[in-house]
Parts: structure tokens; sequence; C-alpha cells
């Protein structure tokens, strides 16, 4: 066991190891865009939503979501995943989503 811990230290140290940096991935263009709005919290979450996920996935939640459930969504954005979100921003970025992908939706 110490042996092979050595060994592997050893090829990490010598470089015979590949790199550990970072990656480069490309990802193709995504082809859903938020749904446009006047509410400020558009250019918000285009801001801080859409760096990190694609618009699709607002149009696969629930259309009868009510504002909890957004609230939770964007918190756990934040909590888990670490979403750069300024907490000023949440209660707008909260109001576009329930207005415009929620069961705030005007008929």
């Amino acid at each position: 066991m110490k042996t092979s811990i050595l060994l592997s230290v050893a090829a990490l140290a010598l470089g015979l190891v590949g790199p550990l940096g970072a990656k480069d991935i490309t990802l193709p263009p995504d082809g859903v865009q938020l749904t446009p709005s006047p509410l400020p919290g558009y250019a918000k979450a285009q801001a801080s939503c859409a760096m990190c996920h694609s618009a699709e996935y607002m149009r696969y939640q629930p259309p009868n979501a009510a504002r909890p459930y957004w609230d939770a969504m964007v918190h756990r954005m934040k909590a888990v995943f670490k979403a750069p979100i300024a907490d000023e921003d949440m209660p707008e970025i909260v109001d576009y989503l329930a207005k415009t992908y929620g069961n705030e939706q005007p008929k």
C-alpha cells in the first residue's frame, strides 16, 4: 500500500501523469432563449441564470408552479450550485420567473 502511494506521488512529481489543469469544452449553440420581458428580472436572469444553463430549463418546470416554487429554485441555484446571483437581484429574478414561466403568466 505504501509503495503504491509513494509511486503515485513520485509519478505526479515527475510529471508522468497528465496535467490536472482546466479543460476546454465547446457547448452546442443554445436553441432556446429566455422569454423577453420588460420586467427587471429578465436582464438579471439573462446575466445570472443563462450563463450556467439553457433557458430550456425554465420551460420544463411545471407551468402551474407558484412563486414559492420559483423562490426556492433561485435560492437552491445560489446555495447548492453556487450560482453568481446577488441577494438583491433574487426577488426580481423570482418575479420574472413566476410571471413568465409559472402560474402568474397572463392568460
